[in-house]
């Protein structure tokens, strides 16, 4: 009913996804939410899908319109990667009144569909366990400041690897140019405020 044109057009809510992309001959988007959302919020999260549905589907009529909303594990679940759909569904209250299955992506289904690779969630929990280990801040602090590989490449192009850092691995690899062509860059942070510094991309095109 939403595809259909007549009438008046009129201003549509705005809306944000945080995975959108756009193919050939689809439109996919991806709204990620915490595991408990309330009954008020997922009848709103309703109608800014179905009005962003409306207006992408006019804005490209000749391409599939998908809208997922996506929860990053099952709280319900004995295992870290496990989930149950239909119990997870009957446990939010009135979510089945505004969401059918179709349209959850549910654990190990999100971060498969986001990788385009099975096992994505336990691939990702393996490498946060590999981390998160008592010496992270002294690693942390260690990799942070570019100027430590002067110091110690060694130790700084293992933790590299075992933090599977593979771009700033490739960076390190062709320091000694690098240093020379791109010098300011190089030398900065590799994390700012706990998140990866994405100007450091910027260094993969030189290489």
């Amino acid at each position: 009913m939403i595809f259909q044109t007549g009438g008046d057009l009129i201003n549509a809510l705005d809306f944000t996804a945080d995975v959108f992309i756009i193919e050939k001959d689809y439109i996919e988007a991806i709204e990620l939410k915490s595991v408990r959302p309330n009954a008020g919020e997922m009848r709103g999260e309703k109608l800014k899908i179905l009005s962003a549905k409306a207006c992408l589907k006019l804005k490209y009529p000749d391409k599939e319109v998908r809208y997922f909303i996506g929860f990053p594990f099952d709280p319900l679940s004995d295992t870290s990667t496990g989930y149950n759909k239909e119990r997870f569904m009957k446990h939010l209250i009135e979510f089945e009144k505004y969401f059918d299955s179709k349209e959850v992506l549910l654990a190990e289904e999100l971060w498969d569909r986001l990788s385009g690779e099975p096992k994505t969630m336990e691939k990702i929990l393996k490498i946060i366990n590999k981390i998160a280990k008592p010496d992270f801040l002294e690693k942390y602090e260690f990799i942070n400041n570019p100027q430590n590989f002067e110091r110690d490449r060694e130790k700084y192009l293992t933790i590299l690897r075992e933090w599977f850092l593979f771009d700033e691995l490739k960076i390190f690899e062709n320091y000694e140019r690098l240093k020379k062509e791109k010098p300011r860059l190089i030398n900065q942070e590799l994390f700012k405020n706990g998140k990866y510094n994405i100007k450091r991309k910027r260094l993969i095109e030189f290489i």
